[in-house]
C-alpha cells in the first residue's frame, strides 16, 4: 500500500509531473499562463498535449474528456478515445494541442436561459490551464470552460475566472498605492467545508422521494432525533470510518487536500473540510468531492445525501465557504497582524469587504438561492436569510475607535484558565466565532455560511469577488488622485465604516429580535428564491457585472431564467413524487391496517367484547385518510393548473405560493397516519430506520 505522500496527486497532471515531462521553455510558458494569466502559444499547447497523453496512457487511460460545469449544478463529460486510424486497419494513440484547447460538445441539452435556440446545438469547451488535468476511471479529465457559439458563458467556471481577474486587477492597484511593487497577482482562496448524510443503500432504494428528489417528502418524527446532540464530534462508527478512509484515498489521488472529518449535529450527518487553495481549483475540487462521496458510498452499500434538507425536523446540510485574498508571494490581505489598528492596508481591504457585503446583500443572497436551500435558511440550524457580518469584539472596538476618532488601546493577551496545573496555558483567541452569522470573520478569512450543500461554489465566489473588486476600484480611484495619501486613506476608511456599519452584527442571528432590528437598519430579508431572484436583473447589478466584464446583460438574464426554471422544476418533481407515494404507498398501507382493524373489531363484537381502542384508531385513521385524500386532490389539481409556459418569475411564484404550500399541508395528515399504522403495514423505511441504521 502506498504512503500518503506517494499517493497524493498520483492521478493528477500537476506541477511536478509537468516539470519532469515538459521541455524547459514549454514548462516556463505554461507556468506563466497559470500564475500570471498570460495567453498560451498553440505550439506550446501541442507540446503539453503530447506529454499529457503519454502520462495518461501510462496511467491506464484510454479516453479524454473536457470536464465542465454547466448551469445544471453538476459536472458534464463527453469522452473521446485517443485512437486515430492509420493504414492496414491499425490505430495510433494521438492527442493534439487543438484537442486539448477546444472541444465541441452538443450544447442543446444544457440550460442556456435563451442564449441559443434548441436547434443551435453547438457549444465549445475551452481548456482552463490553471486547473490541473486528472485521471478518473479510464479517462483523462481536462477542466474546461463552456460557452455558446457566440461566446456567452454557459457554465459556472467562466464567470468565476472573470471575477478573479477583476479582483486581481483592482487589488493590485491598491497594493501599488501601499508601495508593493513586487506582487504580480492577487488570488482569492477558498476552503469549502462539505456537510453530508450517509444512510444505508438498501433503505435509500425503498424511498421514492430520496431517489427522485434527494429529500424525504414524508416522515414522522422518530422517538430520538438530535435532541441529545450526542452525534456531534462523537466517535465515528466503523462503517462510516471505513467509508471516510476510502474517500480520503480517492481524494488524495486527485490532489484534493482532504484534511478534517467528523460527525455533525444530526444523526448520520458528517463533514469533510479541505485545506484552502485558489478559488478556481477549490471549486473544481469540491465538485469532485461531491461526486466521489456518492461513488465511494456506493462501494460501501451506503448512499450519500447532499440535499440541504433531507429530513424534516433534523439539521440540514450546508457548505461553508471560507474566503480570503492573497498575493502570489503568499501574503494574506485579510491577516490583521499583531496590531490591526495600525495595519492600514488590512483595514482598507476589510473596509472594502464590509462595503461590498452591505451594498450587495441582494447578490450574496441570490448566490445561495435554490429550492433545497429554501428549506434550510432561516431555521435555527443555519444562518437566516438576512445578510449580516460578524467581525468579533476586538475588530468592532477598532472600527468604532476609527469612526469616533478616538485612541484604541491594544488589549493584553488573555490566557485561558482551565483550572488544572497539569494542563497548558494558551492565549485566548480574540477573533471568536459566531455560528449564527451568515458572513463571519474568523481570523484571516471570512466564512460565508449560507451556501447549500449541493451548490456549486462558483456562483457565491463570483458574486463576492465582483462585489469586492468594485469597492476596491472605487477606493483606488479616490486614493490615486489624492494629494495626501495618508489623510485620504484615513478619511476613506472612517467614512466607509460610518456608512456601512449597519451590516455588522455580532449578536445572535437566530433571535427573533434580530429580524426587527435588521428591518430597522434597512437590511434585506429575502426569505425565498422567488423573493430574491428579481434583484438579479436590477439595472445596478447588471451594470456592476458589465463594468468588470464578469457577465453581460444577456448572460445575467440567462442566469436569472435558468435559476427560476430550476427552482420550479424541482418543486414540480417533488409534487409528482408526493402524489405517487401517497396514492401507492401511504393510503394503501392505511387501508390494509384499517381492514384488519375492522376484522378485529367485528371478531370482538361477535364475542360480546367491546373493541375500544381499535375503534378509536380506526375512526382516527379513517378521518386522516379522508383528509389526506382531499389534500391530494387539491395538490393534483394545483399541478395541473400550473402555467405551462410564460414568465419564469410568475411560474416560480405559483409553485412557491400554491404547490409548495399545498405540499406542506398534504404532508401533515400523512405523517400522522404513519404514527398510527402498524409497522408491518408501512411500505418504506421510517426516519428512525434511515437515521440510525448505519453502525
Amino acid at each position: 500500500m502506498s504512503s500518503v505522500p506517494e499517493l497524493f496527486g498520483s492521478l493528477v497532471f500537476n506541477d511536478s509531473v509537468m516539470k519532469a515531462r515538459l521541455p524547459k521553455l514549454a514548462y516556463k510558458a505554461l507556468r506563466e499562463t497559470r500564475e500570471l494569466g498570460k495567453p498560451l502559444d498553440p505550439k506550446v499547447a501541442d507540446v503539453v498535449a503530447a506529454a499529457m497523453k503519454e502520462w495518461a496512457l501510462e496511467k491506464g487511460a484510454t479516453h479524454f474528456t473536457h470536464w465542465f460545469q454547466p448551469m445544471t449544478g453538476i459536472t458534464a463529460e463527453k469522452h473521446d478515445s485517443f485512437i486515430t486510424p492509420v493504414e492496414d486497419g491499425k490505430v495510433l494513440m494521438e492527442f493534439s494541442g487543438k484537442e486539448l484547447i477546444k472541444g465541441e460538445p452538443d450544447a442543446s441539452s444544457f440550460p442556456s436561459g435563451g442564449l441559443r435556440a434548441t436547434f443551435e446545438a453547438r457549444g465549445y469547451t475551452a481548456w482552463d490551464p490553471t486547473s490541473n488535468a486528472f485521471i478518473k476511471g479510464k479517462s483523462l479529465c481536462i477542466p474546461t470552460a463552456f460557452c455558446s457559439y457566440g461566446g456567452e458563458a454557459l457554465d459556472k467556471k467562466t464567470p468565476l475566472l472573470r471575477s478573479m481577474d477583476a479582483l486581481n486587477k483592482q487589488a493590485l492597484r491598491i497594493l501599488r498605492l501601499f508601495g508593493n511593487t513586487k506582487a504580480k497577482r492577487v488570488i482569492t482562496t477558498v476552503g469549502p467545508e462539505q456537510e453530508y448524510f450517509l444512510i444505508d443503500k438498501s433503505m435509500y432504494e425503498k424511498r421514492k422521494d430520496l431517489v427522485y428528489t434527494g429529500r424525504t417528502l414524508f416522515g414522522a418524527k422518530p422517538p430520538k432525533g438530535q435532541e441529545m446532540e450526542d452525534h456531534y464530534f462523537g466517535v465515528i462508527k466503523p462503517r462510516v470510518a471505513s467509508f471516510m478512509e476510502d474517500l480520503n484515498r480517492e481524494l488524495w489521488k486527485l490532489g484534493i487536500l482532504a484534511k478534517t472529518e467528523h460527525n455533525e449535529v444530526a444523526p448520520s450527518q458528517h463533514e469533510l473540510a479541505p485545506i484552502f487553495t485558489t478559488s478556481n481549483i477549490a471549486i473544481d475540487h469540491n465538485q469532485l468531492v461531491m461526486e466521489m462521496m456518492k461513488k465511494v458510498a456506493n462501494r460501501h452499500n451506503l448512499t450519500c445525501l447532499l440535499h440541504e434538507k433531507p429530513f424534516e425536523g433534523i439539521n440540514g446540510s450546508g457548505k461553508h465557504n471560507n474566503w480570503s485574498m492573497s498575493t502570489d508571494a503568499g501574503e494574506n490581505l485579510l491577516e490583521p497582524g499583531d496590531s490591526p489598528r495600525q495595519n492600514a492596508q488590512f483595514l482598507l481591504f476589510l473596509a472594502a469587504v464590509i462595503k461590498a457585503v452591505d451594498e450587495h446583500q441582494d447578490l450574496l443572497r441570490i448566490s445561495v438561492a435554490s429550492a433545497g436551500n429554501d428549506h434550510r435558511l432561516g431555521a435555527n440550524e443555519a444562518p437566516p436569510a438576512i445578510i449580516s457580518m460578524f467581525v468579533g469584539d476586538e475588530l468592532s472596538d477598532i472600527l468604532n475607535s476609527i469612526e469616533d476618532g478616538g485612541n484604541y488601546v491594544q488589549k493584553d493577551r488573555v490566557f485561558m484558565e482551565i483550572g488544572s496545573d497539569i494542563l497548558p496555558r494558551f492565549p485566548k483567541d480574540t477573533t471568536d466565532r459566531n455560528r449564527t452569522s451568515p458572513f463571519a470573520f474568523t481570523g484571516n478569512k471570512f466564512e460565508f455560511r449560507m451556501v447549500g450543500s449541493t451548490a456549486s461554489l462558483a456562483c457565491p465566489n463570483m458574486m463576492l469577488n465582483t462585489a469586492v473588486a468594485d469597492e476596491l476600484m472605487q477606493f483606488a480611484d479616490i486614493l490615486e488622485k489624492a494629494d495626501d495619501f495618508k489623510a485620504a486613506l484615513n478619511s476613506l476608511i472612517k467614512k466607509t465604516i460610518h456608512d456601512h456599519k449597519r451590516i455588522i452584527f455580532n449578536g445572535n442571528n437566530y433571535a427573533p429580535e434580530w429580524v426587527a432590528e435588521a428591518k430597522r437598519r434597512g437590511l434585506l430579508n429575502l426569505r425565498s428564491t422567488v423573493d430574491c431572484m428579481p434583484y438579479y436583473i436590477k439595472e445596478d447589478n447588471i451594470r456592476l457585472f458589465e463594468r468588470h466584464k464578469v457577465l453581460s446583460k444577456t448572460e445575467v438574464h440567462a442566469r436569472y431564467e435558468i435559476e427560476l426554471e430550476n427552482y420550479y422544476k424541482q418543486i414540480h418533481i417533488e409534487a409528482l413524487t408526493m402524489l405517487d407515494m401517497a396514492k401507492k404507498d401511504i393510503l394503501p398501507a392505511a387501508i390494509d391496517y384499517m381492514k384488519d382493524l375492522g376484522t378485529e373489531i367485528a371478531s370482538k363484537k361477535s364475542l360480546g367484547v367491546e373493541a375500544g381502542f381499535e375503534e378509536k384508531i380506526l375512526k382516527k385513521l379513517s378521518a386522516l385518510s379522508d383528509d389526506l385524500y382531499a389534500h391530494l386532490e387539491k395538490l393534483e389539481q394545483a399541478v395541473k393548473d400550473a402555467p405551462a409556459e410564460g414568465d419564469v418569475l410568475s411560474t416560480a411564484k405559483y409553485y412557491r405560493g400554491t404547490i409548495f404550500a399545498e405540499m406542506a399541508e398534504t404532508r401533515k395528515p400523512a405523517d400522522e397516519i404513519e404514527t398510527l399504522v402498524g409497522s408491518k403495514y408501512w411500505r418504506y423505511p421510517t426516519y428512525g430506520e434511515l437515521l440510525f441504521s448505519v453502525i
